[in-house]
């Protein structure tokens, strides 16, 4: 259905249809695209001019955002390039070549289910070479081509990029934009979430807003876990800065740790470990200092002096990364959210699994990308 305008010029203009009003002044009609107060959401509005050309037309929200769109090529119509969201009243005023203007409001019904996410990393961090952007949602997706459309990456080198879609650890839809190499220290990001009206699919309801991050990449370091010969070192711009023994995992089970790379998620401080909580029984429960997070399945480098006789000499641990309080400490000052652990050797279970903390690095570039929905 169709909302038709008058579009009346100012005073003193020459009328298009001589005695179209009596007064002199020119009348026309445009046809909005939505109408009332139940307009159905999730679709471009467009403006239609019934004869002469359209100059311009503005689409307002009832909460001050602004639907920009383009006239076509003959003059006649006018499209927004973004969608009306939910819940949602507009004002249109539409402006011809000949100075007349019209206006009309139109409302979207409110979402019955609506959307939401969770963004990392925060708004203007400093974080690792490794850090990917990531968004969690609430609700499932099912429209993934739609939400990653709206999705638009900005760098400050046009770092190249991918995003990829997956099941989080928590169950709940994700999807992560990684470059295809580590970012470059200095590196600038963004990120535009234009999701406003954007329909979720099925048991997903809709986005009523939109979302903005950005962060900083700080200096080149990576952490290397040699699992075979028990060393944890710290390279910084390619040199190795640190080397301290370790212990890690059991090998032959479920202690043993993962290999791969693992991507510093958070440095968690002092925290009470508790096995239950990672499918070991009673094995232990422990407050443990300098936690490093590497994994949502629990596995973190962190300070075990109880395992001193251990260190840079067997693998013993429950899983974990384990070094004495004093090299726990040095390595905790240093890292940041976001470098990458490199695991390798053979005694671990397997590798980290991409929605396992930030596992997009074990896959190659082809692999990643294919994790896209737009593909």
């Amino acid at each position: 259905m169709a909302l038709a305008v008058a579009l009346a010029g100012c005073s003193g203009s020459a009328p298009k249809d001589p005695g179209a009003d009596g007064k002199g002044q020119s009348r026309t009609s445009i046809t909005v695209s939505l109408r009332g107060k139940q307009a159905k959401a999730g679709e471009p509005v467009r403006v239609t001019l019934e004869s002469g050309r359209l100059d311009q037309v503005t689409v307002v929200g009832s909460g001050g955002e602004k639907l920009d769109g383009t006239v076509s090529a003959d003059g006649r119509s006018w499209a927004s390039f973004r969608v009306a969201a939910p819940g949602t009243a507009y004002a249109v005023e539409a402006r011809d070549d000949e100075g007349g203007t019209a206006r009309a409001e139109f409302a979207t019904a409110a979402a019955e289910k609506v959307n939401k996410l969770a963004l990392a990393p925060g708004r203007d961090s400093t974080v690792g070479i490794a850090q990917p952007l990531s968004i969690v949602f609430d609700h499932p997706v099912r429209n993934k081509a739609a939400v990653e459309r709206q999705l638009k990456v900005t760098t400050s080198d046009d770092t190249r990029g991918s995003w990829g879609w997956m099941r989080d650890w928590s169950g709940k839809d994700r999807v992560d934009w990684r470059p295809r190499e580590y970012w470059k220290p200095g590196t600038k990001v963004t990120l535009d979430a234009r999701l406003n009206g954007v329909d979720s699919g099925a048991d997903g309801g809709w986005f009523v807003r939109d979302y903005r991050t950005g962060f900083t990449v700080g200096r080149q370091q990576v952490v290397k876990v040699d699992l075979d010969n028990h060393r944890l070192r710290l390279y910084r711009d390619g040199v190795r800065v640190k080397d301290v023994p370790m212990s890690a995992g059991t090998p032959g089970g479920e202690k043993a740790s993962w290999r791969g790379t693992a991507v510093l998620m958070a440095k968690e401080g002092t925290i009470n470990m508790r096995s239950e909580t990672v499918g070991l029984g009673d094995a232990y429960d422990k407050m443990v200092d300098f936690s490093m997070r590497l994994t949502w399945s629990g596995m973190y480098a962190h300070a075990a002096p109880w395992n001193a006789a251990y260190f840079g000499s067997a693998n013993r641990s429950s899983g974990c990364v384990g070094m004495s309080d004093a090299d726990a400490a040095s390595i905790y000052a240093e890292v940041r959210v976001g470098d990458p652990f490199e695991i390798t050797g053979g005694d671990a279970k397997g590798t980290v699994a991409v929605n396992n903390g930030y596992g997009a690095w074990n896959l190659d570039w082809t692999e990643w990308r294919a994790k896209s929905a737009l593909r």
